[in-house]
């Protein structure tokens, strides 16, 4: 993969409405169900489709990625691309994290049933992102949307400025 693609982080996978800056949810299972609603809102798939899927992939282990981030994530019939949203919490919840770190950074993977591969690397571009050393600190010091989906971009010129 070149440096471009890299440097795009997953952007291409977030939903046009994708960045939620302020998720006002205080568990793991009610930060689910505002995804899933979210989901619905921007898909048309219906949220208690979307959060039994969530929480059934949960059930089978936490989708903490560490250091206060998790990635919820499930495979759904009626879509044809991955698409990803992104929430930072008010204040860091419990997700029974493997690294015991609270997680106040959550970004929601939903794939189509049959995306094999495509899903694994979903999952792979939001993980590279995220583990940039810069990139967490940015994002939950982001004023608004608009800044944390310019450093997801990479566009510093943005998230400069919006972060100023």
């Amino acid at each position: 993969m070149g440096s471009a693609a890299q440097s795009a982080g997953f952007a291409g996978l977030l939903l046009a409405n994708g960045i939620i800056p302020g998720l006002a949810a205080f568990s793991r299972d009610a930060v689910l169900m505002a995804l899933a609603r979210h989901a619905e809102a921007e898909l048309g798939i219906p949220a208690i489709i979307v959060n039994e899927a969530l929480r059934t992939r949960e059930a089978l282990g936490s989708t903490s990625f560490g250091g206060g981030v998790a990635i919820p994530h499930a495979r759904l019939a009626g879509l044809d691309q991955c698409q990803a949203a992104l929430a930072r919490l008010p204040q860091p919840i419990d997700w029974q994290s493997s690294d015991r770190e609270q997680v106040d950074v959550v970004v929601l993977l939903l794939s189509p049933e049959t995306a094999g591969s495509d899903h694994l690397k979903a999952l792979a571009r939001i993980s590279r992102t995220l583990r940039d050393p810069a990139t967490l600190p940015a994002i939950r010091a982001a004023a608004d949307a608009a800044a944390i989906r310019a450093i997801i971009t990479g566009d510093t010129r943005v998230s400069a400025k919006a972060t100023a």
